[in-house]
């Protein structure tokens, strides 16, 4: 594409409390490099329609307390197209936009990775996503606070469960990843959790029950991963027709999870990884995602952060099961 000269910014798929610190990295990393910085409005559907803005330091003053992103953010089915992708192309060339830097999760990412392919345009991917399920970065913008969230929701709830002596079980987002589930369990000091990455029968939910619930433990935190067939309705009715001497109740905590203003953890995570996209397109690196590894700047290719394997710690399942008792 010749030297890069203007950078585009959008925000893509579910929204993650450190975004606009994201948003106000790559802008202000990028003016300070010599950059022009455009935003593109609700995501890869705002480039479809050409809804775009030319970006000034001005623009990102103060915005580095909100959570959401004021760029928006949309689920687009046209770009999943390649009519859709043809015109997001043609307002690329439009708007002479040369790279492009997107924050989202991996649907983003992987709309990211193929539009690189098709068009031969520079992307670089920040990890956005409340989930922590992309590969090659410990933790991804939003990770943190989400927990924090989870974290004051069942400390609230937990004073309920012990004083009418219910068992609760608090559904949490994660999609297919268990990672706000297990990590969320622990904070928290909750009983069990139930994850996707350890698929729970009825054995192990009986074992659960058995050594959550004794006779000097009458209450009981169970953190559920969200699943269309297996949530926390599922097992809470479960345990309604197998263990009907228990007090049980739900919480679906829901979209309140993704708000809120960013942890000081996500929002120096999103200016890591926002001037660390600029130092990517700066060395003429391509179609990479930015992420920390082990408190270092990685550039991870997009088919290596979009697997869908990022493994859990093994071990803090011996950690809650341990400290469960």
């Amino acid at each position: 594409m010749g030297k890069i000269k203007t950078i585009g910014i959008l925000t893509s798929g579910g929204d993650a409390p450190g975004m606009n610190a994201a948003i106000r990295a790559v802008t202000r990393a990028g003016i300070y490099s010599g950059f022009n910085i455009k935003g593109i409005y609700r995501g890869w559907e705002g480039l479809i329609n050409d809804d775009v803005k030319t970006f000034t330091t001005e623009n990102v003053s103060g915005i580095i307390t909100q959570g959401g992103t004021i760029l928006k953010t949309a689920r687009s089915k046209e770009f999943m197209t390649p009519e859709g992708r043809q015109k997001a192309y043609d307002n690329l060339v439009k708007e002479e936009i040369d790279a492009l830097v997107i924050i989202g999760g991996n649907g983003s990412l992987t709309g990211a990775k193929i539009f690189a392919q098709e068009y031969d345009v520079c992307c670089i991917g920040l990890p956005g996503t409340i989930d922590n399920d992309l590969y090659g970065t410990d933790a991804t913008i939003g990770y943190d606070t989400t927990m924090n969230t989870i974290m004051e929701c069942v400390d609230r709830i937990r004073d309920t469960a012990q004083s009418h002596e219910r068992i609760f079980f608090i559904e949490v987002m994660g999609r297919d990843a268990g990672f706000l589930a297990q990590n969320s369990a622990i904070a928290c000091g909750a009983e069990a959790a139930i994850i996707p990455e350890e698929a729970t029968d009825e054995d192990q939910l009986a074992e659960f029950m058995k050594r959550g619930i004794r006779k000097s433990k009458k209450s009981c935190i169970v953190i559920v991963s969200e699943s269309p067939k297996c949530g926390a309705m599922y097992y809470a009715d479960r345990v309604k027709n197998e263990f009907p001497g228990y007090d049980v109740r739900v919480s679906i905590l829901g979209h309140l999870q993704r708000g809120g203003s960013p942890t000081a953890r996500d929002r120096i995570l999103a200016s890591r990884t926002g001037v660390g996209a600029i130092e990517a397109i700066i060395q003429g690196q391509r179609n990479v995602m930015i992420g920390v590894r082990n408190n270092e700047v990685v550039y991870v290719p997009f088919s290596e952060a979009i697997r869908s394997d990022k493994p859990l710690d093994k071990k803090l399942f011996k950690v809650l099961n341990e400290l469960s008792i």
